[in-house]
């Protein structure tokens, strides 16, 4: 049947279109699998010599075609993202009436390609063939997930089909109904560091909470528990029946991000890796790759021949059952089906040798049919072909970053990557325009060993490239090209040994904001670690300054509207490398009229803390004291145990600890002995003096140990553990005994932590069950459980308790969980208190001072924070990790504090010096005197004290005493030198300075004092408040005006410099209306409904003429001082219009709103 006569008229009225935009070879896979075209025409299209040339000929003929073949198009442009012309199609689709059969098994094959199109997984490769018997196998075990969460492990060695396998394994109608209603999500993992893992993660939920309503949008996660949790959330709440794929998983550390209770299919090279997560464990193995008839089919369908020719098995088992091997040569015989016996010479000959060889998979097989797939390349892109040497492994690149290498039109370029991936020498994703393309990545590794001599001049041609392209600056467009050079551009210098152009790269403020803008703050401070030995021999304090910055200011680059960079380093140290840039750009940029400003009266930020020690390479998950103060032990990511001096830092002892990360390390009472505990499931106790392992506990926990801890007296010496077990994760030992002394039963899901109270009576558990529970130490019977999850009534989120200590009196406990510290009471089980903390970050771990009221907090956005319990303050801010904190400690006597971090530092802290250098902070309300060099501010501070302060140099001029109410305003008198406070009980203070002496008390208002202002004879104060009031004092008499007539609070006032004798005054208020009044007369002059909202601000212009209004109605308007006319309404602010200010010539107006938004307007 004839295609309909509409559907043939739109092919023909888009038809320039869709010629100028398709790639026919990829649409045309979907359309033989439609059956709508056969082979041959297929292979008659494409030989036509270009893109474009081919398809000409695909519309030609398919304008001779049916409806079938219309909608089948219609599809294949669906299937690879060409939203835009498929939607040009979409009215004019054929309507088609198949057989019920048809249309189930149609719409079955549809529903499991959407499914899998969104979530990422990939496509079957060119030529594909079945494996039904490990499809079914890996099937077998996902059907195990049906009724709880757990891992299906594929593993097998490199290059034997495992991702193919995984994406076969879940193209399945029945599956995803019954098993995975809730999606199935791919993640391409590989080797991956701690911020790319991030980013990968961010990027898995930003997907995940697209399918959801526009409230479920969230902020990225900027630490890796953070994005953890959120991942957790969206898995358990959102798609509690969704399958995660991790493909390509490489390291055990990168698995445990995903160990969030959900349903995971991963494939590894390693079989051991899932001992590190919890939960139901499923395995299968891909043992030798391709049976041998499975390779010949492989090379029939390459070579389309019935009957192969007798070198065909022989060629195949010297492929060793590598898919991609076979691949290879089958694409060689694609084009050469004459080359049979040459092919097999080839494969026979083994004249290459890895340098680097691989225990479960023979090399040579990939390696000959890689040289012989090359080898019929033509000269030139061969020559290309060896440029991709300098790739990362499992990065997918565009077209467009070959075009930069290569010196060539995109067209070009596109046109030989195809060839690169019809003869199996590349692969692409095509889920996504624009198509990405990438190596295998046993042909990265044949190709790096080829051109290991060339390693270095391959990543300068890259840089020199790039430099050559991007000459003006860098790409800063946010697409997939802008993306590579921005991530990868420093990656590829280090390796060319480019030292100087690194320097100046990462030694740009330019270069920061860039990236940062782009990337985020994370990447950037991976590059500084990772190619910090290298910036070091430049400059290790430059180097030091720039990663500071980036640290201590990452939570501000993650907002958006993003901030400016310059303006933040100008906060920077005068002597910081920094700093110098921002002040040389903000000058260069004020000279075009941009406002900057600059910090006149810091000081060289100092570190805070007394010893820096960096004793491993790699995150330190925990460090402690000896209990003589005089040592620290301390392990993590890099599998050893390290003994330091606490006063130097000088090493004493280290040991190879564990075959897996080490989790946690304590000393016992007495010193003599170290226990640690691994993600490798084992307990150590060691000899600190001699470094001797002197036990391991290898049997019992069947998960990874995450914590352990000594009895706090050696009276009866315990060791209490803590795991991921499942219901066995809380153990006592005896040391003297071959097997734990006591299991702790309670906890149904993993226990994070473990300690014993001040007497050794009772040992606490938390666990992420959202639960503290407390067991006797001497029956290992549980006393009480404390429900922290149900503290948490805001969201249903999971609440998983880090951590907990005891107060030195043993009579409250403390625990971390979330962004918040809370204090329970022993005894009742009562929560006394609650630490709010940064609502942007985690609490990694707390710990009470054991001689004072003092609490240390680890946070996951690089802080550590000291409390007081009584007081419930902040009295400190330890600054200078330059990453997640995962533990703080006080030594027993109190007097010092270490914290460590995935920063690899330990960092020491004298708590009593922190104490008074960090714990003043400095409010909001404030004034500000100016007069020719001096500059004089007062405001209130975080303890509730009035400061007066010299702006310049930052020293105190003067301090009240604590007051009992809040302070809320404060304004300051020249001479007389006196400064008033307004407080929330309604009373008003004026104090001489420097003196404190108190000058007045005046009494009248109701409620909180919120604006006071001195008349310019200072003889006459001005003050409003909550109660609707404005009162004029002539403050020395205790004489007093009362205005009133607002019906809400006034929030603040203006007085008229141009008015005789300066006495109008100009008032607004959350009524809504203006007034005008005369403050000698107390008489109301002028009174206007300026808004039907709140008025939130108002501003008289410079010149006295006009005065504008801004409100909660969403709208400002400029007003006329004289006639109170409305001159103009502006509109256009999405949210309330907070501020307002007039420019210093009266001629622009600028508007804020809650939005984030500013205007500015002209007068015309």
């Amino acid at each position: 049947m004839a295609m309909e006569e509409r559907a043939r008229s739109c092919l023909l009225r888009f038809r320039h279109r869709l010629e100028q935009d398709i790639k026919p070879s990829y649409l045309m896979d979907h359309m033989v699998s439609d059956g709508v075209l056969s082979v041959d025409e297929e292979e008659r299209i494409r030989t036509q010599p270009n893109r474009k040339d081919q398809a000409v000929a695909l519309l030609e003929l398919l304008l001779k075609k049916d409806n079938r073949a219309y909608i089948s198009f219609y599809n294949a442009l669906v299937k690879e993202a060409y939203d835009d012309l498929a939607s040009l199609l979409q009215d004019d689709l054929p309507q088609m009436l198949p057989d019920a059969h048809n249309k189930s098994s149609d719409g079955s094959v549809a529903y499991v390609q959407a499914v899998l199109s969104e979530g990422g997984v990939p496509q079957r490769p060119v030529v594909f063939v079945n494996r039904p018997e490990l499809v079914n196998r890996v099937r077998e075990k996902l059907y195990r997930l049906l009724k709880e969460p757990g891992w299906v492990t594929v593993f097998g060695m490199a290059g034997s089909g495992k991702s193919v396998l995984a994406a076969e394994a879940v193209r399945d109608h029945r599956l995803i109904e019954e098993c995975f209603p809730g999606g199935i999500h791919w993640l391409s993992i590989g080797q991956l560091d701690k911020p790319d893992l991030l980013v990968k993660i961010q990027s898995l939920c930003f997907r995940l909470e697209q399918s959801l309503d526009s409230q479920s949008l969230h902020r990225p996660s900027n630490s890796l528990d953070e994005a953890k949790e959120r991942l957790r959330f969206l898995m358990l709440r959102r798609y509690p029946r969704a399958l995660l794929i991790l493909d390509d998983i490489w390291d055990s550390t990168v698995l445990k991000a995903f160990d969030i209770h959900c349903r995971i299919l991963l494939t590894t090279r390693n079989r051991s890796l899932a001992d590190s997560v919890s939960g139901a464990k499923y395995e299968v193995e891909v043992e030798s790759g391709l049976d041998e008839n499975k390779g010949l089919e492989i090379l029939a369908k390459y070579t389309e021949l019935n009957r192969l020719p007798e070198e065909a098995r022989s060629i195949v088992r010297e492929c060793k059952g590598s898919p991609l091997v076979v691949s290879l040569i089958g694409a060689l015989l694609k084009e050469k089906p004459n080359r049979w016996d040459y092919y097999l010479r080839q494969l026979q000959q083994k004249q290459f040798k890895r340098i680097r060889k691989s225990s479960s998979y023979d090399y040579d097989a990939l390696d000959q049919a890689m040289a012989a797939s090359i080898e019929v390349l033509p000269d030139e892109h061969r020559e290309l072909y060896k440029d991709l040497t300098v790739l990362e492994k499992d990065i997918k690149v565009p077209a467009k970053v070959l075009s930069v290498l290569w010196d060539l039109e995109a067209e070009e370029v596109e046109d030989i990557l195809e060839e690169f991936v019809n003869k199996s020498l590349l692969f692409v994703d095509n889920h996504n325009k624009p198509y990405q393309y990438y190596l295998h990545d046993l042909q990265l590794d044949f190709l790096v060993e080829q051109n290991r001599t060339q390693l270095e001049s391959l990543h300068t041609k890259v840089v020199h490239q790039y430099q050559q392209h991007y000459r003006d600056g860098p790409p800063t467009s946010g697409d997939e090209e802008c993306l590579y050079w921005i991530r990868f551009l420093t990656y590829h210098m280090a390796k060319a040994n480019l030292s100087q152009e690194l320097y100046s790269l990462m030694f740009s403020l330019d270069w920061v904001s860039i990236k940062a803008q782009i990337m985020g703050p994370a990447h950037l401070i991976n590059d500084y670690v990772e190619y910090g030995p290298i910036l070091d021999k430049e400059n290790s304090e430059v180097r030091s300054q720039f990663q500071e910055f980036l640290s201590l200011n990452g939570h501000q680059l993650e907002q958006r509207p993003f901030p400016d960079v310059v303006q933040l380093a100008l906060s920077e140290p005068r002597s910081s490398e920094v700093y110098r840039q921002a002040l040389l750009q903000a000058q260069d940029r004020t000279s075009a009229g941009k406002l900057y400003f600059d910090w006149l009266n810091k000081n060289s930020v100092e570190s805070l803390s007394r010893l820096v020690i960096h004793p491993h390479q790699g995150s330190i998950y925990s460090a402690c004291f000896s209990h003589d103060g005089t040592k620290i032990a301390s392990s993590g990511a890099s599998k050893t145990l390290k003994v330091f001096k606490s006063t130097s830092g000088e090493k004493l002892t280290e040991i190879q600890a564990h075959d897996d990360e080490v989790l946690c390390c304590a000393f016992s009472p007495d010193d003599r002995l170290l226990a640690t505990c691994s993600s490798d499931r084992k307990v150590k106790v060691w000899n600190v003096e001699k470094g001797m392992r002197l036990r391991v506990f290898e049997e019992e926990h069947q998960e990874q140990v995450n914590h352990c801890e000594f009895t706090n007296t050696s009276q009866r010496l315990l060791l209490a553990t803590c795991s991921n077990d499942k219901f066995l994760n809380v153990k006592l030992w005896n040391l003297n005994k071959p097997s734990s002394q006591n299991t702790m039963f309670g906890h149904f899901e993993p226990v994070n932590h473990c300690c014993f109270s001040p007497d050794d009576t009772y040992v606490s558990t938390s666990s992420n069950d959202g639960t503290i529970k407390l067991f006797q130490v001497s029956s290992a019977n549980e006393w009480k459980t404390i429900n922290v999850k149900n503290m948490f009534t805001d969201s249903d989120e999971d609440v998983l308790v880090k951590c907990s200590t005891w107060t030195a009196d043993g009579k409250h406990i403390i625990c971390a969980a979330r962004n918040a510290v809370l204090v329970f009471d022993v005894e009742t089980s009562d929560m006394l208190l609650e630490i709010k903390t940064n609502r942007l970050s985690t609490v990694q771990y707390c710990h009470a001072c054991p001689t004072s009221n003092l609490l240390a907090i680890a946070f996951s956005n690089y802080a550590v924070e000291l409390w007081d319990l009584e007081s419930n303050k902040k009295m400190a801010d330890c600054s200078g990790h330059l990453s997640w904190v995962q533990r703080v400690q006080f030594s027993p006597d109190g007097s010092q504090l270490l914290s460590c971090s995935d920063d690899q530092t330990v960092r020491l802290w004298e708590p009593k010096k922190v104490h008074t250098s960090s714990a003043v902070h400095l409010k909001r309300d404030s004034d500000v005197l100016f007069s020719d060099e001096e500059i004089i501010v007062s405001a209130a501070d975080n303890c509730n004290r009035l400061q007066v302060r010299d702006g310049r140099s930052g020293s105190v001029v003067f301090q009240s005493e604590e007051k009992s109410s809040r302070i809320r305003c404060t304004c300051m008198f020249r001479q007389p030198s006196a400064v008033v406070l307004g407080q929330e009980d309604g009373t008003v203070q004026v104090l001489e300075v420097p003196s404190g002496k108190l000058l007045a008390t005046l009494l009248g208002h109701t409620k909180t004092v919120l604006h006071c202002q001195f008349s310019q004879n200072g003889q006459t104060l001005i003050t409003s408040s909550e109660d609707t009031t404005i009162r004029v004092w002539k403050w020395q008499s205790g004489e007093c005006k009362v205005l009133q007539g607002h019906k809400e609070q006034v929030r603040c006032f203006a007085l008229l410099s141009n008015s005789p004798a300066e006495t109008r005054l100009l008032s607004w208020s959350f009524d809504g209306t203006v007034k005008m009044w005369d403050i000698e007369s107390g008489e109301k002059l002028q009174d206007i409904e300026a808004h039907r909202g709140a008025i939130l601000s108002c501003h008289v212009s410079p010149d006295g003429c006009l005065f504008a209004t801004t409100s909660a109605d969403k709208t400002a308007k400029l007003w006329h001082c004289e006639s109170w006319q409305c001159v103009h309404t502006l509109s256009g602010h999405q949210d309330c219009v907070r501020s307002c200010r007039f420019s210093w010539d009266s001629r622009r107006l600028a508007t804020g709103d809650d939005n984030g938004e500013i205007r500015c307007t002209w007068e015309e």
